[in-house]
């Protein structure tokens, strides 16, 4: 069974192909890594696959549907989720609110009741923020929950920004470089965060450049290179393959 696949997906800004002629699959309940040098196509890939951009060519199937072209809200709904290489916090919001913001699309949004403020929406925004507490508990945050975003570390807002995504109940969550810029601390809680989003059986696509980390927790490993898939398989394949080791230290002259 495949939740994500990748079908000969292509992407052309002027002459450049920054995607060319991709495919891959991804299974339901494992920890898909996506790697490769500066400038592979990473995070095109990424913005591809989340409606951020259209395609050139090619196809992205989601849960066996043709979801290519469809927009990240449209995505959203079926259960598509995902955190940005930079931070996207609300600053001027508490940490609490940042992920009570996930959660929108399972709220009732209708105006009348919510001016109204009738029992049932009271009711569902107590439970949003119980499932914010609960899932700032779950990433490690339960001494953040009363505090404002702009007062936390930096790790801990990387965390925050997978709390968030958790709250829309994705099906598959997508992680770009969530350890940039991280000690080996923050990196270690990171790592220990994605393999319990993983083991709670949500699937998990990782754009990440600590080889660490991708090593010790992926179940499958592609690489990129220039656009183009270099190599894929288990972390051991992609570790021994003499053309991924060329790409990152380059080739004997």
């Amino acid at each position: 069974m495949t939740l994500l696949a990748v079908e000969n997906l292509s992407k052309v800004f002027g002459g450049v192909h920054a995607v060319e002629d991709l495919s891959f699959a991804v299974t339901p309940g494992t920890i898909h890594s996506i790697i490769g040098p500066n400038g592979a196509g990473k995070t095109t890939l990424f913005n591809l696959i989340t409606g951020i951009y259209t395609p050139t060519s090619g196809r992205v199937r989601f849960a066996g549907a043709d979801v290519t072209g469809q927009r990240p809200f449209q995505l959203a709904r079926l259960g598509m989720s995902r955190t940005f290489q930079n931070l996207q916090i609300f600053f001027n919001m508490s940490a609490l609110e940042n992920v009570m913001v996930g959660h929108h699309l399972h709220l009732d949004r209708r105006f009348l009741p919510s001016l109204l403020r009738l029992p049932q929406v009271v009711a569902s925004d107590r439970a949003c923020r119980a499932t914010a507490t609960a899932l700032m508990e779950f990433v490690g945050l339960s001494r953040y929950v009363g505090a404002q975003a702009a007062a936390m570390p930096y790790g801990a807002l990387k965390r925050l920004e997978i709390a968030r995504a958790l709250a829309a109940k994705p099906r598959l969550l997508l992680l770009d470089e969530p350890a940039a810029g991280l000690n080996a601390t923050e990196s270690r809680e990171i790592d220990e965060v994605i393999q319990r989003v993983a083991e709670s059986g949500v699937t998990v696509v990782l754009v990440e450049h600590d080889m660490k980390m991708v090593m010790g927790i992926s179940d499958h490993v592609l690489v990129l290179d220039y656009g183009r898939k270099l190599a894929e398989g288990t972390p051991a394949e992609v570790r021994a393959n003499a053309e991924v080791v060329a790409a990152y230290l380059g080739a004997p002259a």
